[in-house]
């Protein structure tokens, strides 16, 4: 019983801590069109969840990355009735592209931004998430370095904070 007491009351204090954080959805649209997900971690961290289609091909991917918000103390320096923060972060990604024959990419993803936070629920971003790793061709069995990883996550982002 007294177990139990302690379970109860200790999922109740993690869903009041993760209800208070920032968080984030909306799209992000470059060379994917994505839903995008961030959940904050206090001012300064945030988690990033991606889900995408490409634009120009069959198929989907996503990404998650922890990231640094205004990393080593740097703010943008003007601040009128919004904000302004930049960001960093690292994580894993993947995806799978084709129809019959599919190809596959799995790696490391690093995320760079800069957003603009109005005063009002909205959220403006530009994106890169540069994927970095292998992928493999099925029509031809073959494997190789991701080389459109590095220019795919170029997107704008728009956001509704909660």
């Amino acid at each position: 019983m007294k177990k139990g007491i302690i379970l109860v009351a200790m999922l109740a204090a993690m869903s009041v801590v993760a209800y208070a954080q920032p968080r984030a959805i909306g799209a992000n649209l470059g060379y994917d069109a994505g839903f995008s997900y961030q959940h904050g971690f206090g001012e300064s961290n945030m988690l990033d969840v991606n889900a995408y289609i490409p634009l120009v091909d069959w198929g989907v991917g996503g990404s998650v990355t922890y990231d640094w918000i205004d990393p080593f103390g740097a703010t943008v320096p003007w601040n009128h009735r919004g904000e302004w923060h930049w960001y960093m972060g690292v994580g894993a990604g993947g995806g799978i592209y084709g129809f019959n024959k599919p190809s596959w990419f799995v790696g490391a993803v690093g995320h760079f931004g800069i957003e603009y936070d109005f005063w009002f629920p909205l959220q403006l971003s530009l994106d890169w998430r540069p994927n970095v790793g292998v992928w493999r061709n099925s029509a031809d069995d073959a494997y190789g370095f991701n080389l459109k990883g590095l220019y795919h996550g170029i997107s704008l982002g728009v956001r509704y904070k909660f």
